[in-house]
C-alpha cells in the first residue's frame, strides 16, 4: 500500500443512506467453503476489503476457480473435497481470519502447506489454533509447526479423527478452524465455548449442506461430510456499519439509513450499545437468507442529552467478546458521550493488527482527552471537548477509521496518518464518510 494521509474537518451534521459492502466474516467463510465444495457457487455483495480477497487468492492457489464477474460478485468452482498441493506459500496478507480458519480447512489434506502474512500478521498469536488442530491428527500422521508461536504456519496435512475441545479463549476464528477440520475428520468432533462467539460459521456450514448441532455451550459435527455449492448474497458488514452508527451519535440532527445490513443476533450487541449511548433506532425491514438476518435500519441521535451524573457504560465479560471488533470506534467516540465508557476483559485487543488499547489511548490523548489505560481495557470519561490532531493509525484499519469518525467533532482539522490501511476491510470508507458528513 502507498502511504496516505486523510484530512478530516469538523462537521456540523451527519445525514444520508448507505448500502455497505458484504460482511467480511461471512465473505471469508463462504469463500472457503465454496472452494472446498462440489459445484459452482455464486456470491453477490462479496466484501470489497483486502482481507477476504486474500482468502480468494488462497482458494485459487488450492485449486478452486475464482471469477469476479462484476462489482462485488464472485463465482467459485470448488475442488469437490480435494485441495491440491500449492506451488508457493499461501499468502494471507494482513488477514488473521484467513490464516487461522484456513488452517483448519486444509489440515486434512495430504500435502504440505505454508501460510505466510505481512509483518503485522506475522506477529499475531497462532498457538491458539495449533493446539486444537494437532489433537485431530490420527497416529501422528500430521503436524503444525510455528515460528515462536507465530507465522509462518507450516501444516503437514493428514487424516483426522474427531475429538473434543474446550475453547478457553472466546474466538470465532478458532471455533471455525475446529469445525472446518471436524467437517472432514472421521467421527464426532465437539467444541464447547463458555462465552458464545458469532455464529456465522454454523450458518455457513448449514448453507453448504453440512449437518451440525448445538446443545447449550457445545457444538457437535460428524465427518466426513460433502459440501454443495450455493447462490448467496452476503449481508452488509455490521462491523463497518459501526463507524457510521457511531458518527450518527455525534450529531443531534443526524439521520442515517443503512440498507441490506447483516443483523445476526450474535452481533446485535452493537445495536444495543449504540442505543444505550443515545441512538434512536428503527428496523424498517428484515428477512432471513441462509440463516443470516438482513435488514434496513434507520438511526437518529437522541435529541435529549443524558444526565451527567450517569455511570459510564460498562463493556466487559461476554459483551466484550461480542464487540471485540467494534471496541475501537466505541472507545474513540466515548469522550463525546454523556456518560463515557468503561472497557474491561479486552486484553485480546493488544494482539490484533496492533496493540489497539495502546493506540486508542495515545490518539485520544493527542486529541486532548483524559482517560485511564489498564492492561485489559480503558476508562474514557464523557462530556469532553477534543481538538484536531495527527492520528497514528499504527498500520491498523480499525484505528484509522475510528479516529476519522472521532475527528468529525474535534475542533480543528485532524490528519489520519496511515489512512490507506482502511482498505484492508473497507476501501470505500473515506468516500462514504465525506459524503454523509455535513460541512
Amino acid at each position: 500500500m502507498s502511504p496516505q494521509t486523510q484530512r478530516i474537518q469538523f462537521a456540523h451534521g451527519f445525514r444520508g443512506s448507505l448500502t455497505l459492502p458484504g460482511d467480511k466474516s461471512i465473505s471469508h467463510r463462504y469463500a472457503m467453503l465454496a472452494g472446498l465444495a462440489e459445484g459452482t457457487s455464486h456470491l453477490s455483495n462479496f466484501s470489497t476489503g483486502a482481507d477476504p480477497h486474500s482468502t480468494l487468492a488462497c482458494m485459487e492457489a488450492l485449486g478452486a476457480q475464482v471469477v469476479r464477474t462484476e462489482e462485488r460478485t464472485v463465482t467459485i468452482t470448488g475442488v469437490g473435497g480435494s485441495f491440491r498441493q500449492p506451488t508457493a506459500p499461501l499468502d494471507c496478507g494482513n488477514s488473521g481470519s484467513t490464516m487461522r480458519m484456513l488452517s483448519g480447512l486444509i489440515a486434512p489434506h495430504p500435502h504440505t502447506f505454508t501460510l505466510i502474512g505481512d509483518a503485522s500478521l506475522s506477529q499475531r498469536p497462532m498457538e491458539r489454533i495449533r493446539k486444537p488442530l494437532e489433537q485431530f491428527f490420527a497416529g501422528g500422521q500430521g503436524s503444525i509447526n510455528l515460528s515462536d508461536g507465530h507465522a509462518p504456519v507450516v501444516i503437514h496435512g493428514g487424516p483426522l479423527s474427531g475429538m473434543s475441545f474446550d475453547a478457553l479463549i472466546p474466538s470465532a476464528q478458532v471455533k471455525t478452524a475446529v469445525l472446518f477440520a471436524g467437517l472432514q475428520a472421521t467421527g464426532l468432533t465437539t467444541l464447547t465455548e463458555k462465552i458464545r462467539t458469532r455464529d456465522h460459521t454454523e450458518h455457513a456450514l448449514r448453507a453448504f449442506g453440512a449437518a451440525l448441532t448445538r446443545s447449550g455451550e457445545t457444538l457437535s459435527i460428524s465427518g466426513p461430510q460433502t459440501l454443495h455449492a450455493i447462490n448467496a448474497t452476503v449481508p452488509g458488514d455490521l462491523s463497518s456499519a459501526a463507524f457510521f452508527l457511531c458518527a450518527a451519535l455525534l450529531f443531534p440532527d443526524s439521520h442515517l439509513v443503512l440498507d441490506a445490513l447483516g443483523m445476526n443476533p450474535t452481533r446485535a450487541a452493537l445495536l444495543d450499545v449504540v442505543t444505550a449511548l443515545g441512538a434512536r433506532m428503527k428496523v424498517l425491514s428484515v428477512e432471513e437468507q441462509h440463516g443470516e438476518l438482513i435488514g434496513t435500519i434507520q438511526v437518529n441521535a437522541d435529541p435529549v442529552p443524558r444526565s451527567r451524573s450517569q455511570q459510564p457504560l460498562e463493556i466487559s465479560g461476554a459483551l466484550t467478546a461480542q464487540l471485540i471488533d467494534e471496541l475501537p470506534i466505541l472507545a474513540a467516540i466515548a469522550p463525546y458521550t454523556a456518560s463515557g465508557i468503561r472497557v474491561r476483559d479486552a486484553k485480546e485487543l493488544r494482539v490484533k493488527e496492533s496493540d489497539r488499547i495502546d493506540l486508542i489511548a495515545r490518539n485520544l490523548r493527542a486529541m486532548g482527552a483524559t482517560l485511564t489505560e489498564v492492561e485489559d481495557g480503558l476508562d474514557v470519561p464523557g462530556n469532553q471537548r477534543l481538538h484536531g490532531a495527527e492520528i497514528d493509525a499504527g498500520g491498523d484499519h480499525r484505528i484509522a477509521m475510528a479516529f476519522a469518525v472521532a475527528a468529525l467533532r474535534a475542533h480543528g482539522d485532524s490528519l489520519i496518518l496511515g489512512a490507506e490501511h482502511a482498505a484492508v476491510s473497507f476501501p470505500e470508507f473515506f468516500t462514504h464518510l465525506n459524503t454523509l458528513s455535513l460541512r
